[in-house]
């Protein structure tokens, strides 16, 4: 089962008092994305995340962004890491671990990822600026925490060395893309054995 032939889909809604969300996510796609959470920065950042992961991608969110992006970005990442986790499904076969080294321009970011079911965060990511704009940079670590913790996958993110902020998140962005790429391929060699000596994931 190659990528870009199997049918691992899913589609996840979230609503609280805070966000209104709903993700449909197809992990064997082509990088075609509609995303739209009200925050413009977030979205090019998730829109450069399905490019470059080759996921097909469409979020639609509405949350309480007039007193802060934090709910958004924080549930954004929850969905979709709950949207991964529902399309792996069993995992048989997945490749589990990804990595990535990812330049921009006079940035680089490190990230690595094991989708084993054990959620932890290891995020080093740290600039002389913080903001793009009015964003944060500190949301794409609590976007990564919602996101390792729902899906079950240890993640490790590491800015290497930059200075531009927009660089460094694009950067995370698309290396967190790549990654995760890696992860979910299918093995050829072992199709339909789950990667694990303890038999689940």
């Amino acid at each position: 089962m190659a990528k870009g032939t199997s049918k691992r889909i899913a589609a996840v809604s979230r609503k609280t008092a805070e966000t209104d969300i709903s993700i449909t996510l197809a992990i064997d796609g082509t990088g075609e994305s509609k995303i739209g959470t009200g925050v413009a920065f977030f979205d090019h950042m998730l829109t450069l995340f399905a490019k470059h992961g080759l996921f097909d991608l469409m979020i639609r969110a509405k949350g309480d962004v007039d007193v802060d992006y934090h709910h958004t970005v924080e549930d954004v990442g929850l969905v979709l890491g709950q949207a991964f986790k529902k399309a792996l499904g069993e995992k048989l076969g997945i490749r589990r671990y990804g990595f990535f080294i990812l330049p921009m321009d006079e940035s680089l970011a490190r990230v690595v990822v094991d989708v084993g079911g054990r959620p932890h965060l290891e995020y080093r990511v740290e600039a002389q600026s913080m903001f793009v704009r009015d964003f944060n940079l500190v949301l794409v670590k609590e976007f990564c925490r919602a996101f390792s913790n729902a899906l079950g996958a240890n993640l490790h993110v590491e800015l290497l060395y930059g200075e531009e902020p927009h660089h460094i998140a694009e950067a995370v962005f698309k290396g967190l893309g790549k990654a995760l790429d890696a992860a979910t391929q299918i093995e050829p060699r072992a199709s339909n054995l789950l990667p694990s000596t303890k038999g689940s994931l």
